[in-house]
């Protein structure tokens, strides 16, 4: 039978055999399609291209576009086929581009295809769709590809980052800033451990709960904002639709009717000029808040100014919306016609400006002009629908100096962060005073997909700025990290290394076969991939140490994307992990080298010079290499090149540097990877002759004292 069987699906959720990203690694069966590569297949090539033609733009082998359709009418095997499937899935889901590979095992016919997995439910989604696409255009059945597409769709939107969280974690991994989200919606932490931020949208860790509050009260906002002389317009609190028209009457019509407390331009209503419509606003108004305030109408259009770290950094405007009468459509009609019909207009992030929908606000418009939803417009007509709508103009560069230092001033007086400043004004590029402008609200958490996709004008890089608000220049957020590998027993160098971290007067975290510490408290008897992880998002850890064994590797990941020093302890003879086709030292080599692969470039790698397997992998390294040895003569010409090394030359170690040595402490074998950590770490010279020299099985039994204790 002709088939694409999967067999196992793994997650690898950080830096793996395969790349640095998360990536989905599917075990597949062929079974008797291996003899039937795609050119043999009638009609194969033609029902594929004519269901995702989108897959032209993959270059594959041949590195051009085109390159693997090129592949497909040559000649190529299914599981090649379900990569490149699953990966365009994946880009139409909303995810573009990727890393993928199909790779045979030892079995005939069983390959390992994989994918890099932005998000593990939609890439698994992705691949099973592509498994029933594949496999329907082989055998010549209809498929729904819109039908999928739109699913997979609403998979993305369920579980991936919101776009304004996303730009911000973008612009960290710009910065080689790691991310870790936290939850299933958009808290994400930046950095690890001590060093770590938070973010939630388009809120930080350093949002005040207070200031917050603040924004949510527009009556207060108001009131600290006039207080510091920033024009905001006059009004007061209405307890009722009466008290509102008295209020109106008082400071004079126009008004402007909103809750105190609403968002998202909810029971908003502008250029209020009768008791009639002043009432029916209060009682829509009244349903989205807690109270109603009343205020004088500022003429001009509303505009947003987005202000991080007391810094304009973007600046958007909204729009009138118009319908032209022809003389025979209503002006319902028309909306449709000449307004919802532009391609700019939807519900989703992809459409920068909103459906206009004939709402009270709306209705209430049309009626000062003496017409209605169902009126026939008279041919050249013009009639104002929609007086301010989807802000998502971008007019940064217009911006008054004025203009911006008084956005600047309200985000101050509130006390936030990251704030949006609603202002009217009828020119952005001329101070407020001169033309009556005003503020009207300042929010927390303001949304950046105005500034992200405008709908005329540049996108601005708001991700960038927030990002650079929570982090010094040069900073990354890291922590010292130690990653260990190998296929001998780690636990003891990694015990040593943590030990030096807390004689350093630093909080370590450590992750070993013995368990999950803090110190010398084992908080777990689990250290596996999301046990680790605790370490990475706990705020009082200054450095942390990682025993990863080939296992942790092949089935989950490193727990972490990059790390200051690397540690190649090993290959035992007759190494391997069948249940993962790694069958021999040379493939073993390959999973213990990804501990190489992310040592940062300002790191090092630690490797085993006695074993040239491992000497091997420096080249793969970033930073320097430091290798150990069991006496001089395996490290002479790397130190003779003028590099660093830690060697034993009969009970002592040594420490061989810029053509000099230092003799570190009496010791064996066993201290050798610890003590060229050590020193690729910067520890003080003493600090490692005293802590690794007085270190012995007293404190690996000390910590499992403790770990019984808990």
């Amino acid at each position: 039978m002709r088939d694409i069987e999967i067999l196992r699906i793994h997650h690898l959720k950080g830096p793996n055999i395969w790349t640095y990203r998360p990536v989905l690694e599917a075990w597949v069966d062929i079974g008797e399609l291996e003899d039937c590569p795609s050119n043999t297949i009638a009609g194969f090539y033609e029902r594929l291209v004519s269901w995702l033609p989108t897959l032209e733009e993959h270059r594959c082998s041949y590195g051009v576009r085109g390159g693997f359709l090129r592949r497909v009418r040559e000649g190529t095997w299914p599981a090649h086929i379900l990569e490149h499937v699953t990966l365009e899935l994946q880009s139409l889901a909303g995810f573009p581009g990727g890393f993928g590979k199909a790779r045979e095992t030892s079995k005939r016919g069983v390959y390992k295809v994989v994918v890099r997995a932005h998000q593990e439910a939609l890439t698994r989604a992705c691949l099973l769709a592509a498994r029933d696409l594949v496999m329907a255009a082989m055998e010549d059945r209809p498929f729904e590809v819109a039908a999928v597409v739109k699913t997979l769709r609403r998979v993305a939107d369920s579980y991936c980052l919101g776009p304004s969280t996303a730009c911000i974690v973008d612009a960290a991994d710009d910065r080689d800033i790691p991310a870790i989200r936290l939850n299933e919606g958009n808290l994400v932490q930046l950095g690890y451990g001590a060093r770590s931020r938070r973010i939630w949208t388009a809120e930080s860790d350093a949002t005040s709960a207070i200031a917050e509050g603040i924004s949510r009260d527009k009556d207060l906002t108001k009131s600290l904002l006039e207080s510091c002389g920033v024009p905001v317009p006059e009004g007061r609190l209405a307890a009722s639709s009466e008290e509102a028209w008295e209020v109106a009457e008082a400071i004079g019509l126009p008004v402007v009717v909103k809750p105190t407390d609403g968002n998202h331009g909810r029971g908003v209503f502008t250029n209020l000029q009768t008791r009639e419509e002043i009432e029916t606003a209060f009682e829509v108004a009244v349903g989205e808040g807690s109270g109603v305030i009343v205020e004088r109408s500022i003429p001009g259009i509303e505009h947003r100014l987005l202000v991080v770290g007391g810094k304009l950094v973007a600046a958007a405007k909204g729009e009138e919306v118009f319908v032209t009468g022809d003389g025979v459509s209503s002006v319902s009609e028309l909306i449709e016609l000449q307004v919802n019909s532009s391609s700019l207009r939807g519900g989703s992030e992809d459409h920068p400006l909103n459906p206009v929908r004939l709402d009270t606000a709306a209705r209430m418009e049309l009626k000062r002009q003496g017409y209605g939803a169902e009126s026939v417009i008279p041919e050249g007509v013009q009639v104002l629908v929609q007086r301010n709508g989807s802000v998502c103009f971008d007019v940064t560069e217009s911006v008054h100096p004025e203009n911006a230092a008084i956005a600047e001033l309200a985000a101050r007086v509130v006390g936030l962060d990251i704030a949006g400043i609603d202002l009217l004004a009828e020119d952005i590029s001329r101070p407020l005073r001169e033309q009556h402008g005003a503020i009207v609200e300042v929010n927390a958490g303001p949304g950046l997909l105005m500034h992200l996709k405008p709908a005329i004008g540049a996108p601005r890089p708001v991700g960038k700025a927030i990002v650079g608000s929570l982090f010094d220049k040069g900073e990354s957020g890291r922590i010292p990290i130690v990653g260990i590998t190998g296929t001998g027993d780690n636990s003891s160098t990694a015990m040593q290394i943590a030990r030096l971290f807390h004689l350093e007067g630093k909080n370590a975290g450590l992750a070993c076969s013995g368990g999950l510490y803090l110190g010398k408290r084992r908080i777990s008897n689990q250290a596996g991939w999301a046990d680790s992880r605790k370490i990475l998002m706990n705020r009082n850890v200054e450095a942390a140490v990682f025993e990863n064994g080939p296992l942790v590797l092949l089935e989950e990941g490193l727990p972490y994307d990059r790390c200051q020093v690397g540690i190649v302890t090993g290959i035992a003879p007759g190494s391997k992990v069948e249940a993962f086709d790694i069958l021999d030292e040379e493939k073993m080599a390959g999973v213990l080298r990804t501990q190489v692969d992310v040592v940062l470039a300002e790191g090092a790698a630690v490797l085993n010079a006695d074993d040239e397997r491992v000497v091997e992998m420096a080249k793969y390294c970033d930073g320097e290499v430091i290798y150990y040895a069991s006496g001089p003569g395996k490290v002479s010409a790397h130190i003779e090149a003028g590099h660093r090394a830690v060697f034993l030359r009969g009970r002592y170690l040594f420490l061989a540097h810029g053509g000099g040595e230092t003799r570190l402490m009496q010791g064996g074998i066993g201290l050798l990877p610890a003590a060229a950590a050590a020193v690729a770490l910067g520890f003080d010279i003493e600090l490692i002759k005293n802590g690794l020299g007085t270190f012995d099985c007293a404190d690996a039994a000390e910590m499992k004292r403790n770990a019984e204790c808990n």
